[in-house]
């Protein structure tokens, strides 16, 4: 038995749908599930937790009614509950710590818009050094047999590429590994005296992306099916619009310290913010 899979757990509709997801996960992964709450409640839960009572309480009752719709849907999932007296974002990181995985919700605003991952969720996907998984409330299209991660072959992150096989193996999955290369302005389309580099980059860039995704493709070589593609533009908009119908995102999240905490980067924020599917933020050094 590997190590458990932490859940955050706060009332909310995202919240719900994110152990839905991390019980389907933890069976992927024969391992188990813990639910936890952290005692001070989240805007959207304090009407519930006026209703029913002491905070402590109503917690408890959340994390024993979730632990039983996950055993009765996953017959022999070992689901445990855990309340944690502390500060969300601290409390989060640390009991993650001993965990497989860390998942949280993020809320659906519509397509424009996108998801809503919130202060807590982003602060602890910033600092936890285990991979976070952020999950939207259920809705929209079933998801596709695909995996999508994105990668930068000038700085190859190792660990991203394999949480991304190893997701796709236990999925059945194709994985489809993604590289935007932002190009200098004068390397976009224009007038014969300002040439368009974009057909001379790929294929050197294309080259890198298999030289880096090759070894995986040998070990995962009877279980995956991996397509590399290069793509012009930002990174955040491109994996975006690669993973509209994926059933995962996989990308990374550089350990970067602030004053005000840990930071994500540009990418993996409009990623976590706009990204139909659960997205799992990777860290690494």
């Amino acid at each position: 038995m590997t190590r458990s899979i932490v859940v955050g757990l706060d009332g909310t509709e995202q919240a719900d749908a994110a152990a839905r997801w991390a019980a389907d996960e933890a069976e992927l992964r024969g391992t188990g599930v813990r639910l936890v709450h952290v005692c001070e409640p989240s805007p959207e839960a304090v009407t519930p937790c006026v209703a029913r009572g002491p905070v402590e309480e109503w917690a408890r009752d959340l994390l024993a009614r979730t632990a039983t719709v996950l055993r009765e849907r996953h017959h022999g999932l070992p689901v445990t509950t855990r309340l944690l007296p502390a500060d969300p974002v601290p409390g989060l990181v640390a009991e993650s710590e001993d965990a497989t995985l860390l998942v949280l919700g993020s809320r659906a605003l519509g397509r424009a818009s996108g998801y809503v991952v919130g202060s807590v969720g982003t602060a602890v996907a910033g600092l936890a050094e285990r991979p976070v998984v952020l999950v939207r409330p259920d809705g929209g299209s079933p998801p596709g047999n695909t995996v999508v991660a994105g990668v930068d072959p000038h700085r190859p992150d190792h660990d991203v590429l394999e949480f991304a096989f190893d997701a796709a193996a236990r999925r059945g999955a194709r994985l489809e590994i993604v590289y935007a290369q932002r190009l200098p302005p004068f390397a976009t389309p224009g007038p014969a005296m300002a040439p368009d580099l974009r057909y001379s980059v790929s294929p050197a860039i294309g080259r890198a992306l298999d030289e880096l995704i090759d070894p995986w493709r040998a070990k995962y070589d009877a279980e995956v099916t991996t397509t590399g593609r290069v793509v012009a533009g930002s990174a955040g908009p491109a994996l975006i619009r690669a993973a509209e119908h994926a059933a995962l995102v996989v990308i990374g999240r550089r350990t970067r310290r602030s004053p005000w905490g840990g930071r994500i980067g540009s990418t993996a924020h409009a990623v976590l913010h706009h990204a139909r599917p659960p997205v799992a933020l990777v860290p690494s050094e």
